[in-house]
């Protein structure tokens, strides 16, 4: 790989304990953290139903959550499987690029677009700027050695995190200590994306990318497995993966272009033989039942979780109204986020048979979640609304983790990927077809605490069909179990 400046090659791979090697990782690495970091750092976004309600947008209730939050939903899944093929086939640069792009016209345009259109619109590159997140997690696996990928993912995920929760704890403080606007939040908001679009400009331009721009000397020969429980990212537990050609040496890959031998080349893209290995992939990973079981989870309860994050705001406007009262929407943002990360960390060193008490597990927390919902939903106090939210993002971040584990344990990195997209798309058609029929006003277009009973009855029948799945298969492994020792008599 060349220096950030179009220098010489360095000599040794990036597994080398110093000089070039760790340059050649850390410098991408670094860039693409400051970039998730100021990207994240958004003190307005927990006090966002606020401003639109307020004096600055002047929209009402029903327009802000029957019409104007829907479009966020549709937008999202509507881009998400061509930004997922963008991706890899423009090779992650121009995708973050865009994504940066999309949050600076979805804040400007939160300062100065005015109208019931205009604020619809402004959804729809917000829902940009989401479907092109996979950008912002996927760039950094293209330009660091395959051993190093638990520790890059886990820096780019902490600085995401840690920027979310600055962004909250200062808008907070902002708003109770200093009394500024919510309209100077939504300014520094801007800020920050900015700052992100610039330093992204720096980022290194890609070589290669998991589905389209494979290098081509000859095919990988062996599965690089996804092992991190963590969160899901990719770390190597093959030795001969790391002589494979393509990854062998990360610092002998020009990032500018310089120095490609013939035999390097890559190789003319197919998009028709791409989608086909795709779909081939495809029905090979879902046809595990494991896999299948941890992917329904995923999806269905990532639509219910995606359906409370929304419209959160919009319930504790109703039941403690802003305009009349302090509101601490941030620091519960902020704790909600925190907490949930210790439970992440704590989760990854519970040592189970996920394989025969998971889906139990899934069905006991899925209920609890299901119950956090439906307190919030009853209990019409906002401090019991603001405990009941953070409990149901604990437990859900907790859950999610172990999915991840769980479904990326035997998955090359190409295969998480592919898995990752399509559970996330089965979750937002799910969102979708939700939105339309609940939220939306060209549907039942209900009212905010209608759509939370809902949302807890929705979680509930998720539970319930995870426990019947969970006795079932309990029942089926102790009589699997009996039937062989039955047998080992009869053998000796």
């Amino acid at each position: 790989m060349a220096g950030p400046r179009g220098g010489r090659p360095a000599r040794h791979s990036a597994r080398a304990a110093g000089g070039g090697g760790v340059c050649c990782w850390a410098l991408p690495t670094g860039l693409l953290c400051a970039y998730g970091f100021f990207c994240s750092v958004r003190p307005s976004e927990p006090f966002l139903t606020r401003y639109l309600l307020g004096p600055h947008k002047n929209l009402s209730e029903t327009q802000v959550f029957n019409e104007i939050y829907p479009v966020w939903t549709y937008s999202y899944l509507a881009l998400l499987f061509p930004v997922f093929l963008a991706t890899d086939y423009l090779r992650y640069k121009p995708v973050v690029l865009l994504q940066g792009l999309s949050l600076i016209v979805t804040w400007f345009m939160l300062l100065y677009a005015q109208g019931l259109r205009a604020v619809q619109f402004l959804e729809f590159f917000y829902g940009m700027g989401t479907a092109t997140d996979i950008a912002y997690y996927s760039y950094i696996y293209s330009v660091v050695d395959v051993n190093l990928y638990q520790k890059v993912t886990s820096y780019c995920r902490s600085a995401t995190l840690v920027g979310y929760t600055v962004g909250s704890v200062s808008g907070q403080v902002l708003v109770s200590v200093a009394g500024w606007s919510l309209f100077s939040l939504n300014v520094i908001s801007l800020t920050s994306i900015s700052i992100a679009f610039g330093t992204a400009w720096f980022l290194p331009m890609p070589q290669k990318s998991l589905f389209f721009h494979h290098v081509s000397s000859q095919q990988l020969s062996c599965e690089m497995k996804v092992m991190d429980c963590k969160n899901g990212s990719a770390v190597q537990d093959h030795p001969d993966v790391q002589s494979a050609p393509g990854w062998e040496d990360e610092t002998k890959v020009p990032l500018n272009g310089e120095g490609h031998s013939a035999e390097k080349q890559e190789q003319k893209v197919d998009i028709v033989k791409v989608l086909k290995d795709l779909w081939r992939d495809f029905l090979q990973c879902y046809s595990s039942r494991t896999m299948l079981c941890w992917s329904v989870w995923w999806a269905l309860s990532t639509c219910g979780y995606f359906q409370v994050i929304n419209y959160a705001q919009g319930l504790w406007e109703m039941v403690l109204p802003s305009h009349s009262t302090e509101i601490y929407n941030g620091a519960v943002e902020a704790a909600s986020t925190l907490l949930g990360a210790v439970a992440v960390v704590v989760v990854g060193h519970i040592k189970t048979s996920w394989a025969m008490w998971g889906e139990v597990a899934l069905a006991l927390f899925s209920f609890l979640i299901a119950a956090a919902v439906y307190v919030m939903d009853t209990v019409h106090n906002i401090w019991v609304c603001y405990g009941s939210y953070v409990v149901f993002r604990i437990i859900y971040m907790m859950l999610i983790t172990i999915a991840t584990f769980q479904i990326a344990t035997n998955l090359s990195v190409e295969r998480y990927a592919l898995v990752f997209g399509v559970n996330t798309f089965i979750a937002l058609a799910l969102q979708t077809v939700l939105t339309l029929i609940v939220v939306d006003a060209s549907g039942l277009g209900l009212d905010i605490f209608t759509q939370f009973m809902i949302y807890a009855s929705y979680f509930a029948v998720i539970s319930l069909v995870f426990l019947v799945s969970g006795i079932f298969s309990i029942v089926r492994a102790y009589r699997r179990q009996e039937q062989m020792q039955s047998r080992s008599p009869e053998s000796q």
